[in-house]
């Protein structure tokens, strides 16, 4: 059974991936070659902006405005998130989407004009610094502008591009090849909960003992590759690691990641439970690596709410207390499907991936190292 076939408890959207919640679309722009191997990825909002709220866990993140996002303060909705390699200096990224949304007329108003806007632009940085050889080669704003302009030339509903793209370029998961990965699920109210995973991270996607990936045995014991092809997987790996430790550019020690991921629905969601949902995903990021929010891991999660659908699909019980247990109902079959829809982006964004071999390390993807018992 495919990782697409196995959706968890909730049937996957149309396409299984971010963009089933109508209105986002996603964007990614990439430089490889040449020393380069990094990258950066948009998700935009529909005109008007989405309720955004973020959660940060890792011990050594790299941000921009998310303390805009806080439910204290003035901004109500955004119109992008940046998600980008090249640790502090990617963040750079995010100023080429600020200033196409600015061209847009899209952002916080602050004057008469319409003109008068000051977009507010959420980001956050994974380390892949010298993953292709070149220490100086990260992400700029003509970087993130290629990305937000890709973003807003596809089509409403289109498929995202996973694996070795956008911010999952240069991405790296314990020695594996690490990348981009989406899932979503419908709920039987009819609301859709989505992910996009860049995973980069300090922890491996996989049990060790077995070679199954932590992610797929969410919903079972996972099937484990015949105890041959695991032994030979792990000596590969471990050789890689060393042929990665001994090319210059690649000898950061200990090692530095961060994985970043975007969760959103289309439910109405207040800003402060849409924090609750970024922060309940995050119990997706610790079911499919291990282990997760270290000191050298930035493990970030933006969480989105397009308010397309109310939070009940029907009208709420006459009797208050009624009402809000009804509430909490509907918002924690979100949250549970936030966490179960960013485990599912994990494990795709580490099959999707693909081997690479240059002068800042050797990354084997799992599918090349596990063959047909990838699945």
């Amino acid at each position: 059974m495919t990782e697409r076939a196995a959706a968890g408890p909730h049937p996957a959207g149309p396409r299984d991936a971010l963009t089933d919640v109508p209105g986002l679309r996603v964007g990614h722009a990439q430089r490889t070659g040449h020393g380069r191997l990094t990258g950066t990825t948009v998700v935009l909002a529909p005109e008007g902006g989405a309720v955004a709220a973020v959660d940060v866990r890792g011990g050594g993140p790299g941000t921009r405005e998310t303390d805009a996002l806080d439910h204290r303060n003035l901004v109500q909705r955004i119109e992008a998130v940046v998600l980008t390699g090249g640790s502090a200096f990617g963040l750079d990224a995010a100023s080429g989407v600020v200033g196409w949304l600015e061209d847009a007329g899209r952002g916080f108003r602050v004057g008469p004009d319409p003109a008068q806007v000051v977009p507010v632009v959420p980001a956050a940085a994974l380390f892949d610094l010298g993953r292709g050889g070149d220490w100086r080669a990260r992400p700029d704003a003509a970087l993130g502008r290629a990305a937000v302009e890709a973003a807003a030339a596809g089509a409403p509903g289109a498929p995202v591009g996973e694996g070795n793209t956008g911010a999952g370029t240069g991405a790296v998961a314990g020695g594996l090849k690490g990348g981009i990965g989406t899932a979503s699920a419908v709920l039987p109210s009819g609301v859709t909960v989505a992910a996009l995973a860049a995973v980069n991270a300090a922890g491996s996607p996989v049990d060790p003992d077995t070679g199954v990936l932590y992610g797929r045995t969410v919903r079972g014991p996972g099937t484990p590759p015949p105890a041959d092809v695991h032994a030979a997987a792990q000596r590969r790996l471990a050789a890689a690691r060393e042929t990665s430790r001994a090319r210059a550019a690649a000898s950061v020690h200990p090692p530095l990641n961060t994985t970043l991921a975007v969760v959103a629905t289309d439910a109405a969601l207040t800003r402060a439970r849409t924090h609750k949902l970024a922060g309940t995903a995050h119990d997706g990021l610790a079911r499919a690596l291990r282990p997760v929010h270290l000191l050298s891991d930035g493990d970030t999660v933006f969480a989105l709410s397009t308010g397309a659908r109310p939070l009940l699909a029907e009208e709420p019980p006459a009797d208050p207390a009624f009402g809000v247990h009804a509430e909490a109902g509907a918002l924690n079959e979100i949250l549970a499907a936030g966490a179960d829809v960013l485990a599912r982006a994990v494990v795709r964004a580490v099959l999707t991936a693909e081997t690479v071999d240059g002068p800042g390390g050797l990354f084997p993807s799992y599918r090349e190292l596990y063959g047909a018992a990838a699945g």
